[in-house]
């Protein structure tokens, strides 16, 4: 089809689950994503885009433009008000679908949502009552690929829909996100629309299908240390990593590669993880081709980005069941009546529908490249993210960029590509100032703010960042300044040199969790203690 100019442009933002900074292929990782990868050729790759280390909050900061806690999900989309988090995604914000609404658009989602206490009765925390036409996908957290609870469309149950023989969640996911393009075309063609697809894939439970797992048979038999090293390589004649910015050393939980006795079984988790990244990517290759059939492809904006960095959670088969039970639905038998076998355990071969299994710390390691710790913390580990965008009307193709972002930055950037103002009231409410600032500059030209702060809480977890200063710690630990410029990897900790950075950091970021709502932590855990209830871990 002839491509056609449509003003304004169509937005569509891609968001993975659990996925590390270096798994894709334009990001150094041995997963094949042509789809993702020819994005980034023809648009540009934010090396130095952050998330919020954590499912929840990075969703609810993502679709707002604010920072989680002022939505009223701090941790995840668990009700501990009025002492903590609601968990809810509550008044004081509106959504892009909703800012977007004046302008003319027309807004879809397919995939997980995960910003409503109430999974099972509609609210007014569910997408079709936060600006969304059409919703398909499911309201929990995580589950299985191949029966996965909560599964809706609009408000209505749909979970008969996995009873078909081929269900798998991430196909579904694509397949939907295509019809409502194409429903949108027949019914609404001179109108923008926004479509949210909200994958769950990679994370946990280790589910894939034989055709996939079967591409990455002895990938990854050179195991952690090898790959690491290799994944670093890549991403340093890339450009995408500095050279200067040496590889952090191995996890020291992590048993060198030599040493680990179930070498095969450990190879499988990580094929089974690449494959289900490697699924994730045929569907966005079909979302694209739909957008160059229906001939908007050049005038869409399209962003691809993970909510967290790759997950370390284990899962023995001692403490398995309780783990999911816990914080997620699990059906106890599959479809056709096998039982299922949560844990890791080399005697569990994971990926078919049978098993509930996490690819674990070691991997995570390698998914996290060349960064240090994990989903959770505020360590480049947690919070980096793979930021590709592709606009082809009004961007340059096949560029680097290397001013930091974070999320609250993209509702900034989509309601500017729009031509839209943010909402300073809005029906019954009158939503919190943006957080956010347009990305449009710094992807045309590269442009530099080195007087801007970022900033971060998770579970005590915390940082703030200006210009080439990143200052962190863990939850109860003392401030770790670094120097990103030079290190980025966070292998010297220069506090001890530069005291007065560190105080007006911290100064900074105490008024920042002040006025943001960031609830200590030391509350959270009195609160769970008083209820005798464990925290949400997933």
């Amino acid at each position: 089809m002839t491509e056609k100019t449509n003003t304004p442009p169509n937005v569509v933002l891609i968001l993975v689950d659990d996925m590390g900074f270096s798994d894709i292929g334009c990001f150094g990782g041995e997963v094949l994503t042509p789809n993702i990868d020819a994005l980034a050729a023809g648009g540009a790759s934010l090396t130095q885009f952050y998330n919020t280390a954590r499912c929840s909050p990075s969703r609810a900061s993502l679709l707002t433009g604010l920072h989680p806690h002022q939505t009223g999900i701090g941790i995840l989309n668990y009700d501990d008000a009025p002492e903590g988090y609601a968990g809810n995604l509550n008044r004081d914000c509106v959504t892009i679908a909703e800012a977007l609404k004046p302008a003319g658009y027309r807004s879809y989602v397919s995939g997980k949502w995960h910003m409503a206490g109430d999974i099972h009765n509609p609210t007014d925390a569910w997408p079709t009552r936060r600006g969304f036409d059409e919703f398909f996908g499911t309201l929990e957290g995580a589950g299985s690929f191949f029966q996965p609870r909560t599964l809706t469309r609009n408000e209505v149950n749909v979970e008969a829909e996995t009873e078909a023989e081929d269900f798998y969640y991430t196909d579904a996911i694509s397949d939907n996100a295509v019809e409502f393009m194409k429903k949108h075309e027949a019914e609404h063609g001179d109108d923008p629309f926004f479509m949210y697809v909200a994958y769950t894939a990679p994370h946990w439970p280790l589910h894939a299908l034989e055709e996939d797992i079967a591409k990455y048979a002895g990938r990854f038999d050179a195991g952690w240390d090898e790959l690491r090293a290799e994944r670093l390589a890549r991403l340093v004649a890339s450009g995408i990593i500095d050279e200067q910015w040496k590889l952090t050393e191995r996890d020291a939980r992590i048993p060198a590669w030599d040493d680990v006795s179930d070498k095969e079984w450990e190879a499988m988790r990580m094929a089974v993880y690449a494959a289900q990244i490697d699924r994730m990517d045929q569907g966005v290759g079909r979302v694209v081709d739909e957008l160059r059939r229906q001939g908007t492809f050049d005038n869409t904006i399209i962003l691809f980005l993970s909510d967290n960095g790759g997950c370390a959670e284990e899962m023995p088969l001692e403490t398995a069941k309780e783990f999911v039970t816990t914080y997620v639905s699990f059906d106890a038998t599959t479809r056709d009546g096998r039982e299922v076998r949560p844990g890791n355990d080399a005697s569990i071969i994971p990926g078919g529908e049978d098993t509930y299994a996490t690819y674990g710390r070691a991997w995570a390691n390698l998914s996290n490249t060349p960064f240090r710790e994990y989903k959770h913390w505020i360590h480049e580990g947690g919070i980096s993210t793979p930021l590709i965008v592709s606009w082809p009307d009004q961007l340059p193709s096949g560029v680097i960029r290397n001013q930091p972002h974070q999320l609250p930055d993209v509702m900034a950037t989509v309601l500017e590509a729009a031509g839209t103002e943010y909402p300073e009231t809005y029906p019954d409410r009158t939503p919190l100032p943006l957080e956010g600032v347009s990305m449009l500059d710094t992807l045309r030209e590269d442009a530099a703010d080195d007087a801007r702060l970022l900033y971060w809480e998770h579970e005590g977890n915390c940082g703030v960042r200006r210009g080439q200063w990143k200052l962190v710690k863990k939850y109860a630990q003392q401030w770790e300044l670094y120097d990103m410029v030079r290190d980025r990897t966070e292998l010297h900790d220069v506090a001890v040199s530069h005291p007065a950075i560190v105080a007006e950091l911290s100064a900074a970021y105490d008024v920042w969790a002040s006025r943001c709502g960031v609830i200590p932590r030391d509350r959270v855990l009195a609160l769970y203690e008083s209820r005798g209830s464990g925290l949400p871990s997933e």
